[in-house]
């Protein structure tokens, strides 16, 4: 099943919270959304009843594996069109709204051809000629950000 964009936002925003605190509670969804609790609360139970969330105890929200893999693909998709964009010369907060609006609309195929394209580019062409002002680096602190470990009480746990 395809979600809507906005249900595709709240997977997005649990994945990152997560990373940042070990428990994700839909008051934390509602205050980085800038939500009213009746409208996150709505939301988590149809993404809860469709699989992509568990509500744990004490209302603890965590992804499902497949929450966890839409999140990520929309994740990708915002942090990767968002680098682009600015190094385009769009300014950050333009770039940001822009990446948000397409991360949802843009298709699996063209995604992937326009990252490959990109990567290749910045992998293959000299600085000094290359209108990008992207990175390879760049590129790999989007990949630390998706594979970062969710955030733990145990300072001394791995995954």
């Amino acid at each position: 099943m395809s979600l809507p964009e906005s249900l595709e936002n709240y997977l997005e925003n649990i994945f990152i919270l997560s990373r940042h605190q070990a428990i994700v509670k839909s008051v934390d969804l509602a205050r980085a959304m800038g939500y009213s609790k009746p409208s996150v609360s709505r939301a988590v139970h149809i993404l809860a009843d469709e699989g992509y969330i568990t509500i744990e105890d004490h209302g603890n929200l965590a992804l499902t594996e497949s929450g966890h893999a839409t999140a990520t693909k929309v994740y990708e998709r915002h942090l990767f069109l968002t680098e682009y964009f600015k190094a385009l010369g769009v300014d950050p907060q333009t770039a940001e709204q822009d990446a948000c609006n397409i991360e949802h609309s843009i298709s699996a195929e063209t995604f992937n051809l326009m990252k490959d394209h990109i990567s290749y580019c910045i992998r293959h062409i000299p600085n000094e000629v290359n209108p990008l002002s992207l990175t390879s680096e760049d590129l790999e602190g989007i990949e630390d950000k998706l594979n970062a470990p969710p955030a733990t009480d145990d300072p001394g746990a791995t995954y």
